[in-house]
């Protein structure tokens, strides 16, 4: 082939063309006076040209005729020449006294049908004067480059149909036989039989427990469950932050510290979370005396060293905390400087407390129009109104209540509880439930604390000292308590 194209190199002029009868030249179009838009046709390759198409041409590869896909795309100002066989790579040239602008390159190719003739689209502009086009054997290798551009894009076509986009899945969009994480459940995978029972409760049923080796195990007494059942409902979870109860009285001598302590010991001793109680009394209070331990610091070392407080130990050192893990948090012993603490200072309090305890409780004073309780109503999530067995005293409940409902906390009225205190021995005159009976027409709940001579002594608080009565109470209060801080519709 070689030989040949070397024979007819010396009567060929590639620069013009001699013979234009096996030319379409029909579609020429003069554009902007310098260029020309031409279609041209060249015929197939006869059965004598295709005698020199040898092995070594045949083998041509495909990837150096593969399109060039990312170059430009021409601009409206040039003009389009359509040929149906271009070889990329090779433009027609133009006369040599041309002055046109370089030609952008082929664009596309696509294979003709069963007359192997190539369409090809290429922008290239050209003059008036002169086209320059190729003959003999520059269209035999026209021709081989064609079929190797349409192999090429084939092969490109191919690959962006079978290629799929990397993305997620999900578990589920597996096949059924795998399983999620979400089936490895401890109901599934724990075996329940080798499970140790838990002790029980009553006395009796825990000689039989540890006399058969912890072989039989006897059911609780309906005294166990019941106990049990009020555990629960003490220790259930609480959500949204820090609650606050504060425990008001109008009139003093009621044992509003009293229930303030107890209300705190039931909580810590049942609950996981933290628990303290912060006594806010404008006057003296005698909060922290209720408890054994001391740590000899006020709620005004907590006001004065607020920003140095990082963590819980730097809290936890001035803070007391008794043998049910409440932390108790003194009011000032000068009644000059306890006058001094305001509103003010019960919300940074209030703030440090509410970062590290779940529970906070406030024992307030006996007024109820000084601003440190105008602080904490503002922040109470349910009340704890304290009365004694007293007519004056039921009274003073009853009207704390009326104040409540027209100073624009009628919604803290209706949801608190009103704790009926016994401070005195002996039978009371006033009927309990007469006093009952009123209380529950104006709040969520009344509870009844009985008479306890170690909590009518004046000093610390044993929880365990309690009687067994006092100490019932005092966990059906906490009971109570946490069912009000709960939201509403979440079970119980």
């Amino acid at each position: 082939m070689r030989e040949r194209d070397n024979e007819t190199s010396d009567d060929v002029d590639n620069g013009v063309l001699e013979r234009t009868d096996n030319l379409e030249t029909t579609g020429i179009g003069i554009v902007d006076g310098a260029t020309a838009q031409i279609d041209l046709a060249l015929p197939p390759l006869s059965d004598g040209d295709e005698d020199y198409i040898d092995d070594e041409d045949a083998a041509v590869s495909a990837d150096e005729h593969e399109p060039a896909l990312d170059e430009a795309a021409p601009s409206d100002d040039d003009p389009v020449v359509d040929a149906d066989a271009v070889v990329e790579g090779e433009r027609p040239e133009t006369a040599p006294d041309s002055e046109a602008p370089d030609a952008q390159t082929p664009v596309g190719h696509e294979a003709a049908g069963s007359d192997d003739v190539v369409d090809a689209e290429i922008v290239t502009p050209v003059t008036t004067t002169a086209v320059s086009t190729q003959t003999g054997s520059t269209r035999r290798a026209m021709h081989l480059a064609a079929a190797g551009d349409k192999h090429a894009l084939e092969r490109v076509r191919g690959a962006r149909v079978e290629e799929q986009p990397l993305q997620s899945r999900r578990l589920d969009q597996f096949g059924a036989d795998r399983e999620s994480p979400d089936l490895l459940t401890a109901d599934r995978l724990i075996d329940r039989s080798r499970v140790a029972a838990s002790e029980p409760g009553g006395l009796w049923q825990r000689f039989v427990y540890g006399a058969t080796g912890r072989r039989v195990i006897l059911a609780d007494s309906a005294r166990v469950r019941a106990r049990k059942e009020l555990s629960r409902r003490i220790s259930a979870p609480l959500t949204g932050g820090a609650k606050f109860v504060p425990v008001l009285s109008r009139k003093g001598g009621v044992g509003k510290t009293s229930v303030t302590t107890l209300l705190g010991m039931a909580l810590a001793d049942a609950r996981e979370d933290r628990v303290i109680a912060v006594d806010a009394n404008p006057d003296r209070g005698t909060l922290a005396e209720r408890i054994e331990r001391s740590s000899g610091k006020t709620v005004r070392d907590l006001v004065r060293s607020r920003s140095e407080v990082t963590g819980f130990n730097d809290l936890s050192a001035i803070v007391a905390r008794d043998e049910t893990r409440l932390d108790i948090l003194a009011s000032d012993a000068d009644p000059h400087l306890s006058e001094a603490f305001s509103d003010r200072d019960y919300h940074d309090v209030a703030a440090i407390a509410a970062h590290y305890y779940s529970i906070v409780l406030t024992d307030s004073g006996t007024g109820i129009v000084h601003s440190v309780m105008d602080a904490t109503l503002e922040l109470a999530d349910q009340l704890l109104i304290v009365a004694g067995r007293s007519v004056d005293e039921a009274k003073l409940a009853s009207e704390t209540l009326s104040w409540l409902e027209s100073n624009g906390y009628a919604e803290l009225a209706r949801t608190a509880v009103v704790v009926l205190n016994t401070s005195r021995p002996g039978a009371s005159l006033v009927r309990p439930s007469e006093l009952e009976a009123h209380f529950r027409t104006r709040v969520r709940a009344v509870v009844t604390i009985p008479y306890d001579a170690h909590i009518a002594t004046g000093g610390p608080i044993s929880f365990r000292g309690l009687s067994a009565s006092t100490r019932l109470a005092a966990r059906e209060l906490a009971a109570v308590v946490v069912e009000g801080l709960r939201p509403a519709g979440v079970a119980r």
